[in-house]
């Protein structure tokens, strides 16, 4: 029978360990701070920022929010960045991608002072992580981490593939798996035989991007499926890049989408904030 790993109880569990050090803090007088940014008003992203809000309001995280308009350009996001960067008392800072089209993103990612970037996409963050120094970790595939080790399953020794290359989340979980003595495959488009390689598995994560594309032939018999997907399917319900009901029963444990992979990444975001504050803490 598979382990259904339950992300909701574990980013559950996070955020109670997380609310107990933000208490601690609060009983010495300090104040975590979070500013999220959201330009335009995306359905998706505003949904994404009032689940962050939520988050940040459940854990005693204080949270600023500011919602630009459609229009704002570069040069004006670029000149709140760096007003916030400054700032003693806000901590972390998130822009809610995606970003309309007259504002580069890469800039204003570069823009984040790379202590305050709860989201880890920094790239000096990003280079921390290639070498095994402390950093900010993308908070997808950081709690995709937690998903395995609190479900008592062990990375060492394991054939890992990830299916997908993003900067996001296949390039950072690669080296995440790396970090827990994995030995990883990275997967995409180009790749050749992808169910070959995929079937080699003990670990499969799956953030390739297209609704149930991984089916049971991509699938070694008891391996780990981590569902890292997303989607609308025809009849308007939730589903990942996983077809679950033909790969469930072929795995030891696999995340079902919802309540798998979505509900880690705020988890891991809070956690995040947490360690921005003790840095700057430990920088003062």
């Amino acid at each position: 029978m598979s382990q259904i790993i339950d992300g909701k109880a574990i980013s559950a569990q996070i955020k109670e360990e997380v609310k107990a050090q933000v208490a601690a803090y609060r009983d010495r007088g300090a104040e975590i701070t979070l500013a999220v940014i959201q330009v335009g008003n995306d359905p998706a992203s505003s949904v994404y920022v009032g689940n962050k809000k939520k988050a940040c309001a459940y854990v005693g995280i204080r949270s600023l929010a500011y919602e630009l308009p459609e229009e704002t350009t570069e040069e004006e996001l670029l000149t709140l960045i760096a007003d916030l960067n400054e700032r003693g008392d806000v901590h972390g800072i998130l822009v809610q991608l995606p970003l309309p089209a007259q504002i580069d993103e890469n800039k204003v990612i570069n823009a984040i002072d790379p202590r305050k970037d709860v989201d880890g996409f920094h790239p000096q963050n990003v280079g921390a992580l290639c070498t095994g120094q402390d950093g900010f970790v993308s908070c997808t595939p950081a709690g995709i981490i937690q998903l395995l080790k609190r479900s008592g399953i062990s990375i060492e020794r394991k054939e890992c593939v990830v299916i997908g290359r993003s900067n996001i989340v296949g390039k950072p979980m690669a080296l995440l798996l790396l970090k827990e003595n994995g030995t990883v495959t990275v997967c995409h488009s180009k790749t050749k035989n992808v169910k070959e390689v995929a079937k080699r598995a003990d670990i499969l994560v799956a953030a390739v991007g297209k609704p149930r594309m991984i089916t049971e032939e991509y699938v070694k018999e008891g391996a780990v499926v981590i569902d890292v997907g997303i989607h609308r399917n025809a009849e308007n319900k939730l589903c990942g890049d996983v077809d679950y009901e033909s790969v469930a029963p072929h795995t030891s444990a696999i995340t079902p989408v919802p309540g798998g992979v979505g509900p880690m990444t705020i988890a891991m975001l809070m956690y995040n904030c947490v360690e921005a504050y003790r840095f700057c803490e430990r920088n003062q």
